[in-house]
């Protein structure tokens, strides 16, 4: 079998909404890559939001920021971010209409104190049970603890932005933005409806894998990804085969080629099954 190239989502595709791996996408994952195959993450995180338990299943590269930055082995090959008018006018945006964001760049996330402090009101008002909220904050929402508070957004690269429960709604958002960034709903069901993302227009998973096929030299007819949200949608499309999970909104299911199952019910793993990357 000719060597696949696999892009893999990371919130809702690999990882539950606890944040948690399941044990057969791990092993799938591994035994696809001792097959022959390359297995890449395709996010909209950013590096620092990426925990230590998905890092150590071991994968061939990296696309995050959705798009905005690639890796392979320690080489760069896709560093891109918003300008600095870019970030001026989400910052004077955004504040003069009282909207929570924070920024992602690469060494971290960048916000005010009162944002950091409104996540973790969010996510432990949200979960009682604390066995699942230290789950969540030593993975899925760990990146919190780590926000820099009273940094200078214009003296790094930030490669996306992130708006919550936002009283403007998406249309006006769309149009107050077009011509720099698309406008997403969230990627995180817990952040709600009036949460979204910014993008880098021009800039998507998509991108991200054509620059990364052509560096591992692996043509587009042997590609495959998996995804579950909006941010995955030029992604989707764009490989050969286009893989939702079994809880992607209905949008992402209909552009894609097919529909596996969830998360917790082996989604990966049956998707890698289905295509010949691993044996039963």
């Amino acid at each position: 079998m000719k060597t696949k190239a696999v892009f893999l989502d990371v919130d809702g595709t690999l990882v539950n909404d606890r944040g948690l791996v399941p044990e057969s996408a791990q092993r799938a994952v591994r035994d696809a890559r001792a097959n022959g195959h390359l297995v890449f993450l395709c996010t909209g995180r950013s590096p620092a939001e990426l925990w230590p338990a998905i890092r150590e299943i071991g994968f061939d590269g990296l696309i995050a920021g959705s798009g905005a930055f690639v890796e392979v082995g320690g080489h760069v090959l896709v560093h891109r971010g918003l300008t600095r008018q870019e970030v001026g006018h989400v910052l004077d945006f955004f504040g003069s209409h009282h909207v929570d964001i924070y920024l992602q760049a690469n060494d971290g996330i960048y916000a005010t104190d009162e944002v950091r402090a409104r996540l973790r009101q969010l996510i432990r008002g949200s979960v009682t049970d604390q066995e699942v909220l230290a789950e969540l904050e030593g993975g899925l929402f760990g990146f919190i603890d780590a926000i820099t508070v009273d940094a200078d957004p214009y003296a790094t690269v930030i490669t996306k932005v992130i708006y919550l429960f936002s009283d403007v709604t998406l249309d006006e958002l769309r149009a107050e933005f077009t011509g720099s960034f698309v406008v997403i709903p969230s990627s995180v069901p817990l952040f709600g409806p009036t949460s979204g993302e910014l993008m880098l227009r021009g800039v998507n998973k998509a991108t991200g894998i054509d620059v990364l096929l052509d560096h591992v030299g692996v043509d587009r007819a042997d590609t495959i990804a998996i995804g579950d949200s909006y941010n995955d949608l030029e992604m989707l499309e764009h490989v050969a085969v286009g893989v939702a999970m079994g809880d992607a909104p209905d949008p992402v299911k209909d552009i894609a080629d097919e529909v596996t199952a969830g998360v917790d019910e082996d989604g990966i793993r049956l998707s890698f099954l289905r295509h010949g990357l691993i044996a039963g």
